[in-house]
């Protein structure tokens, strides 16, 4: 957080879609942590920044209605800016199943407006937050989102004056989609939880330490560079028995089976992303091609070894229900459920 917080004295930022619990999050870090001139949201909700105002009342906050599909506004937004983290996305699988076109203007277009607002208001980093869904992807939501990552990528290799890099994590409980929060509003209702396949597996992320991922790529990211925070894992029985075990209810569950769009267990680093990553001790850095070099995909190979598995939430540290509860109660929405 160090070498962030003196990044970041005297500058300012723009978050897209600043409005989610991420932008409040980092919102929050930043205005405690930082000497930070302005941190400026850009959402098209005005409710929501409305209730950010009212939260944290400080001169350093400023307020842009907008949305990233409009370049003008995109654009219009970052005038003045040296920083930005680019959060503005459609997250729900089931939305972006529906409506798959819209997922891609808002995740696809919209990050192509980021880029070339980021280059021509001469911002100094752009660092674009995706998803274990991006990896292997199976639904409309997590294709639109590798694109996105596609998209910052080959613009970092055309030797642009604006570092474009991207992080990556797995499910960040009590985030928007997060199954917790149902979980927990179950268990303090009296009502049996719903579990899809007890068996299925999700990274267990707390939203601080995913904030602490864009601030370690915010200093140390480099062009062109994916970063992915290694995490914890659970089943879906883990999660709801500590859940159950935490408030005191039941465990008793309905199980409906595993929905539409879900994959069993998520993958945050491909087989082939491996060959090519720095593993450090809590993160993975991935490498890309650094310039465009059609040889690479037409006429040279690598010797690399082939890794047996990805990095997935089923061979990742497991966390048995001692160890979700142990978890659970560290967070603050948990002990705020509490009482």
């Amino acid at each position: 957080m160090k070498a962030a917080s003196d990044i970041l004295t005297g500058a300012r930022i723009l978050i897209t879609g600043g409005t989610g619990s991420f932008g409040n999050e980092l919102t929050q870090t930043l205005l405690a942590s930082c000497d930070i001139k302005e941190i400026r949201i850009f959402s098209r909700d005005e409710k929501k920044q409305y209730d950010m105002r009212s939260k944290f009342h400080d001169p350093r906050m400023t307020y842009v209605i907008g949305d990233v599909r409009d370049y003008v506004s995109v654009s219009a937004a970052m005038h003045t800016i040296d920083y930005v983290f680019h959060a503005a996305a459609l997250k729900q699988v089931p939305s972006c199943e529906f409506f798959p076109y819209q997922a891609v203007q808002t995740n696809v277009g919209g990050t192509e407006n980021v880029i070339r607002a980021a280059e021509a208001n001469n911002v100094k980093k752009v660092v674009a937050l995706s998803t274990d869904k991006a990896v292997y992807p199976i639904n409309a939501m997590g294709m639109t989102k590798a694109i996105m990552e596609k998209l910052i990528l080959a613009r970092a290799r055309q030797d642009s004056h604006t570092v474009f890099c991207c992080v990556r994590y797995g499910n960040v409980m009590f985030s928007r989609g997060s199954v917790l929060p149902l979980f927990i509003d179950q268990a303090k209702q009296g009502k049996k939880m719903t579990l899809t396949n007890p068996d299925m597996t999700r990274f267990l992320l707390p939203l601080p330490i995913a904030i602490d991922l864009v601030l370690y790529a915010l200093a140390f990211g480099e062009q062109g560079q994916i970063l992915v925070r290694k995490s914890p894992a659970a089943t879906v029985a883990n999660m709801a028995m500590g859940v159950s075990r935490v408030f005191g209810v039941s465990e008793e569950f309905d199980i409906i089976g595993t929905r539409e769009g879900e994959k069993v267990h998520e993958t945050l680093v491909t087989i082939e992303e491996l060959m090519k990553a720095e593993s450090l001790d809590s993160y993975y850095q991935v490498k890309t091609l650094e310039e465009i070099d059609y040889d690479k995909y037409f006429t040279e190979g690598s010797s690399e070894p082939v890794p047996q598995d990805a990095y997935t939430s089923a061979n990742t540290e497991q966390l048995d229900v001692d160890g979700v509860c142990d978890l659970l109660l560290s967070l603050d929405e948990v002990k705020a459920a509490l009482g």
